[in-house]
């Protein structure tokens, strides 16, 4: 039988830390939520936003989901998304992918998989995914690492385009409002992110 108590005595010493270091530490964050950026990340427990970032509590606002993808038809981002920019008034989103990623693997690999015979929501994203890619999957069904690696900056470049087209990152630019999207990749035998594609409100204007 599993049990909690290893993360809740790692949360305490966490917490102890913070306060030993800085009384005030959670004071300064007990009556608002000021973040700077929105982060949409891939939900691996391999690419932990704020860890990755440095970041403290307060200044990421994130959604992370299978290969960081951006559906229009998904709530739980679009709400994230419009949250984000109308009510924190972020002026940054980034979208990160990661080499190695199991979801662009899972694409690639579904027509010989359980999952190309199922209905379930795991099956229908995995399949949206296959379709972002296009007609960047490869024709064999082994891909080398360096293929696997492309492809997660072609579903990064893609999912980056779905979310500059989003009607909250329109209506945003449209008002003026600062916003900036980067398009990122996390590498995780170095640890550094590598950015892709970046994109402002000038750069937005037909």
């Amino acid at each position: 039988m599993t049990t909690l108590k290893p993360l809740l005595a790692k949360n305490r010493s966490w917490a102890l830390q913070r306060r030993e270091r800085n009384p005030d530490y959670f004071e300064q964050y007990l009556h608002q939520q000021k973040p700077h950026s929105l982060w949409i990340g891939c939900s691996d427990s391999r690419v932990p936003a704020e860890v990755l970032t440095g970041s403290h509590p307060g200044e990421l606002f994130v959604h992370r989901n299978i290969a960081n993808m951006v559906v229009d038809g998904d709530d739980n981002l679009m709400s994230v998304l419009q949250y984000a920019i109308l009510y924190l008034g972020v002026k940054r989103i980034v979208l990160c992918g990661h080499y190695g990623c199991g979801g662009v693997q899972a694409a690639l690999d579904l027509p010989h998989t359980p999952l190309a015979q199922e209905s379930s929501a795991l099956a229908r994203r995995i399949a949206a995914l296959r379709q972002a890619l296009g007609a960047e999957v490869p024709s064999e069904q082994a891909a080398s690492a360096e293929t696997l690696n492309r492809l997660v900056e072609v579903n990064v470049l893609a999912q980056f385009s779905h979310l500059a087209a989003t009607a909250p990152v329109r209506e945003a630019w449209r008002a003026g409002q600062p916003l900036d999207l980067f398009g990122c990749v996390y590498d995780l035998q170095s640890g550094h992110l590598k950015e892709l594609i970046q994109q402002s409100a000038e750069e937005s204007s037909p």
